[in-house]
């Protein structure tokens, strides 16, 4: 009989594989809150654009055939946005789809990845799927990715560097002024991986970097319909690059992805301008008076320029007791110990109502 260490390589065997929060249907039936807001995966609170409806009813009427391969609308519509050719554009289902293809693509056998301790998990994982080393560098003490330290991280072995900007978890970002610098450092036949999976709440932030407009050949962008567009359903996101590099994540693409309603929907939902612009103004609000509300209550946090905001607890022990019986009340949020910070919790900004339950909840548990 063949011994189950020898079915799969051993970097399969070690993966862990990733545990989902608890669902809204889960909570609902396990403590039967009044109310429940779900504050712990970073989608749009408010939904998504009204015209996607429509959209996708009609791509039901040809959903039984094939969706296009090669996303031609979403395309031209993300080509032309950001003034790039459409040979430099590629969709999958999800950002993390695109990811997934970048590390099949381009890595060989012990070439490793740099980035740092405390970002996306799903980076991690990707690169462990093909058996590629991660050298993970601290964060700054302002919860920062450290350019110099990813710099000097980099050794004749890196593929790649992964940033992802703003951070997931943290809501923090790297500066103009720190991606000229990192550029400058980082050699020509290092692949620059820039995870912009919350960009479009970045649009009042001065000295976020403008990447594409450098037009570097070695820097690959990630975007996703999932934050910003509220399509996280529906599994759509894309990659910005070089034509090559584009031309060779084609190779090794799922040929039929992302489906067609993916696509009409996020087509729809990419020229609903004001949509886009009162979901942000509703983060930005809530946002800001969240931060009120912890200064009142004396509760240490990280400033984000995301759609989520880090607390910081004193010790594992309370970040747990406050997740766990805020749950109760109907409140999920997300305790972010996977990604290295155990005594953090995220919350995701969420409606007017939801946010008045998160605070009301709040004092409650910790009464304050």
């Amino acid at each position: 009989m063949t011994s189950k260490h020898s079915l799969v390589p051993a970097n399969i065997e070690q993966l862990k594989p990733y545990v989902p929060g608890k669902t809204i249907a889960e909570v609902v039936e396990e403590y039967q809150p009044d109310q429940i807001s779900k504050l712990a995966s970073n989608e749009n609170r408010v939904g998504f654009s009204k015209h996607v409806y429509p959209a996708i009813q009609e791509a039901l009427s040809y959903a039984h055939e094939y969706p296009d391969p090669l996303t031609k609308k979403l395309t031209k519509e993300i080509a032309n946005e950001n003034g790039v050719d459409q040979s430099q554009v590629i969709f999958g289902a999800g950002s993390e789809s695109v990811l997934s293809m970048l590390c099949k693509t381009f890595f060989l056998n012990k070439q490793n990845i740099v980035t740092s301790n405390a970002t996306f998990i799903g980076m991690y994982v990707q690169a462990q799927i093909r058996g590629v080393k991660v050298k993970k560098t601290p964060l700054t003490r302002e919860y920062k990715f450290d350019v110099k330290a990813l710099v000097n991280a980099i050794d004749d072995d890196t593929k790649m560097v992964y940033i992802a900007n703003p951070n997931n978890p943290t809501g923090t970002y790297i500066t103009t002024e720190e991606f000229e610098w990192l550029m400058e450092h980082i050699p020509s036949d290092v692949m620059v991986i820039m995870d912009e999976a919350y960009y479009e709440y970045t649009y009042e932030v001065n000295d976020y970097p403008d990447v594409l407009s450098y037009n570097y050949e070695n820097v690959v962008v990630l975007r996703t319909f999932s934050k910003g567009y509220g399509l996280a359903g529906f599994r759509i996101g894309y990659a910005i690059a070089s034509k090559e590099i584009i031309g060779y994540l084609y190779k090794t693409k799922m040929p039929f992805e992302p489906t067609v309603i993916a696509q009409a929907a996020a087509l729809a939902a990419f020229k609903d301008i004001e949509f886009l612009k009162n979901s942000r103004s509703i983060v930005k609000q809530e946002k800001e008076k969240l931060y009120d509300f912890f200064d009142q209550k004396r509760v240490q946090y990280i400033p984000s320029i995301a759609n989520f905001v880090v607390m910081v607890f004193e010790t594992e022990e309370e970040a747990i007791f406050f997740t766990s019986t805020m749950l109760k009340k109907g409140v999920i949020l997300r305790r972010i110990q996977a990604f290295g910070l155990p005594t953090c919790v995220r919350v995701t900004i969420g409606t007017e109502k939801e946010m008045e339950h998160f605070k009301r909840s709040f004092s409650e548990v910790l009464n304050r």
